[in-house]
This record gives C-alpha cells, structure tokens and sequence, in this order.
C-alpha cells in the first residue's frame, strides 16, 4: 500500500510537472528540443516496459505515464517548431534509441535495453544542454526541479529492486540535477 500511495504522488509531480511546461509550449514561452524528446519518449516508454517486465509493479506506472506525457511534447515541440535544429549526433542517439527493442529481444534480458536506454537517454539530453548553456531561459526550471524530484522519488515505488528497475530513474535523476545545476550557473552569467 506504501508503495501504491508513492507511486501516486510521483503521477502527481508528473502531471503538476507537465501542466505548465505544455502550457509555456503552446505560448512560446519555451521551446523545447523536438529531438531530445523523442529520444527520451522512446527511452522512457521501453524502460517503463522493461520495468514492468521485471515485476515493477506500481513504482512503474508513473514512467509510463511519463512517456506517454513525452511524446505529447515532441508533438507540440515538432508542431510549434520550437528548437528543430537536428545534429548528427542527434541522429545517432535516435537510432541508439530505436535500436533498444532488438537488443532486448535479441538478448531476452530487459537489463541490456534498459542499459543502452539510459546512456541513450543521457545523450540525448546533449541537444537540452547545448540549447540551454547558450540560452538558458528557453526551459522551464522549475520542470525539471520537479521531474528529477520524481525520478528520485519512484524508486521507493518500486515493487522490485534491480538494476533493471533503478537504473534508469537514478540515473535520470542525477542528470537533472546536473542539468539544473548548470542553467542556474549560466542564468547568473548571462
């Protein structure tokens, strides 16, 4: 029930998140990577996968949802055409990304998906932080304070703890903060 009930509040986080970054979105106010978040979709909703697969049970849910919410922002991100301006090296992460499924598959262990996802999801965030270290009041702050809140926050959610399951959120979790860090450093220097 314990793990129910921090489950919930991480949906909660997750969608009080998400509300007013769509909502900047949609007024201009932030324009996000189209590319970073499809990597991070696709990341998201196969780990959301790999966990559930791995008996994550309710500590899972709110990564689904989250990918989910994900892919709706590319979708206004694409649409808006906020920050389209596509590497190669964004490329390569996208296929990275996409190439997870067949590794799984191939390996019959979620571990190794959930691996390359997690250096994938990393990497992808290198659009995010390239955008934000020149112009770092295009992205909402106080998002990312509450989405890497979340990531630390669903591991105790977790019906079953293994690499399989922690990786990704801590991971994820430590890189926000990084993330945030590094904005609130160029925002006094600019």
């Amino acid at each position: 029930m314990e793990k129910d009930f921090i489950s919930v509040i991480c949906i909660i986080i997750t969608v009080y998140a998400y509300f007013p970054y769509i909502r900047s979105i949609n007024k201009g106010e932030t324009k996000p990577h189209v590319f970073s978040w499809i990597i991070w979709g696709i990341a998201t909703l196969v780990v959301f996968c790999a966990q559930f697969a791995d008996h994550g049970g309710a500590g899972a849910w709110p990564m689904g949802l989250n990918g989910i919410i994900i892919f709706y922002v590319a979708y206004l991100a694409y649409i808006k055409r906020a920050d389209s301006h596509i590497t190669r090296s964004d490329w390569i992460f996208f296929i990275l990304a996409l190439a997870s499924l067949p590794l799984w598959y191939v390996t019959s262990n979620p571990l190794w998906a959930v691996i390359l996802l997690t250096i994938v999801d990393s990497l992808g965030f290198v659009p995010t932080f390239r955008k934000s270290y020149t112009q770092p009041y295009d992205e909402r702050l106080e998002f990312y304070v509450l989405m890497t809140l979340r990531n630390f926050i669903t591991i105790p959610a977790l019906e079953n703890y293994s690499y399989t399951t922690i990786i990704f959120p801590a991971l994820t979790g430590a890189l926000g903060a990084i993330f945030i860090l590094m904005v609130i450093w160029r925002r006094k220097k600019v």
